[in-house]
């Protein structure tokens, strides 16, 4: 059977899918529900130095092929997040080992030095917290401009960091913005690989930010705060994450790991994503649209498209994307063949089975026309031949 378990920054997870930190991750009870699923581990929600309550409502909006939201990091506050009462809530007897991690986006680097340094004395008294999700993506809070957009400023975060001298030892992940230029790919990658050793992954990528939706029945922006401007996810922007998860496995260090997070819908998203380079996925739209169960069904795909492959384990396909190539292209024309005639059969077989009713109840009525027909005959009712 086709393990899905993979390690992140050194963190062993058994399943290579999990969650995002945002939907469904502010309470341990919402995140119980992630740690009883196939889930492979638990992500707390963006945490800053206080409790917030975000941006005003409506913040979010849905539609079939995207997501907007400006929540704003609404949260309970670090202190919530490392305590222990907190992970026995959240993690329950944990048969599974799945790990738990923060993470966190304070407003201003005093606050993200002060959340590092009250995350390493919960783990010393509490070793359960694995490891520790510095955002530096964010679009969604109102005068705060996106710091990894500044790689300058990224890089003297970093350091600040790095100056602490608590997390050489400590798994630390930095969320990352999607990149759209080579230029700024190739920066962004520089200012991590100056970290290696303390940053351990990247995870690419967080949402697009400042998309846009209108209510044409109202004429007004869907969402109310930030004059309607939000971050973009779901499956519109899967395409841009799978770029940057490439880019950024083809730039960074080896000894960082990348995570892909952007778009995730399917085991196929998934097994794209790992093809790509990264060495676990996370998921944030389709949970929050369809609940911890969609960890469940992920993965059961993720193992059905490793079986049909034959691979075994996530390393057996994991950053081994081919070249484009002739021969690909004939095997991807198959296979496109063959799924539209399976498809073609399926649905043909559907309509049988819908309209099936119909045309049994026209059967019947053609077969008791000629049975009377027949015995009108034979009566001498009506003769058949003149």
């Amino acid at each position: 059977m086709a393990s899905l378990a993979t390690t992140v920054a050194g963190i062993y997870l058994p399943s290579c899918v999990y969650n995002a930190s945002g939907p469904r991750t502010g309470s341990s009870a919402a995140m119980s529900k992630i740690a009883a699923s196939a889930s492979g581990g638990v992500l707390a929600k963006s945490a800053t130095v206080e409790s917030q309550t975000g941006n005003p409502q409506p913040r979010t909006w849905q539609s079939a092929g995207a997501s907007l939201n400006s929540e704003g990091l609404p949260n309970s506050g670090i202190d919530y997040y490392i305590s222990s009462q907190t992970i026995t809530d959240t993690m329950g007897d944990n048969a599974a080992g799945k790990p738990y991690m923060v993470s966190i986006s304070g407003k201003n680097l005093a606050d993200n030095l002060e959340m590092l340094k009250a995350i390493s004395a919960a783990r010393n008294a509490d070793s359960r917290i694995a490891g520790v999700e510095l955002n530096l993506a964010c679009p969604n809070v109102i005068g705060k401009p996106i710091i990894a957009y500044d790689f300058d400023q990224m890089d003297s975060v970093l350091k600040a960091v790095k100056k602490l001298g608590l997390y050489d030892d400590i798994p630390l992940g930095v969320k990352m913005p999607p990149y759209m230029d080579g230029p700024h790919f190739e920066k962004a990658a520089s200012v991590l690989n100056k970290y290696k050793g303390m940053v351990n992954y990247a995870a690419s990528i967080n949402t697009v930010g400042n998309a846009f939706a209108i209510d044409t029945a109202a004429e007004m922006p869907v969402i109310s705060s930030k004059g309607g401007f939000a971050g973009l996810s779901g499956k519109a922007v899967k395409y841009t994450a799978l770029a940057n998860v490439r880019k950024m496995r083809e730039l960074l260090d080896p000894s960082i790991d990348v995570v892909g997070v952007g778009g995730v819908e399917s085991g196929e998203d998934a097994f794209e994503m790992i093809l790509c380079g990264a060495a676990a996925v996370q998921v944030g739209t389709c949970h929050w649209t369809e609940g911890p169960k969609c960890f469940d069904r992920i993965c059961d795909e993720l193992k059905t498209i490793m079986a049909e492959k034959g691979y075994s384990s996530v390393d057996d396909f994991k950053g081994k994307l081919k070249p484009w190539s002739k021969e690909g292209a004939a095997i991807a024309r198959a296979a496109k063949k063959a799924r539209q005639a399976k498809e073609g059969g399926a649905s043909g077989a559907a309509a049988v089975a819908e309209g099936g009713g119909d045309i049994y109840v026209i059967l019947t009525q053609i077969l008791a026309i000629v049975v009377a027909v027949l015995l009108a005959d034979k009566l001498g009712i009506v003769p058949l031949s003149i």
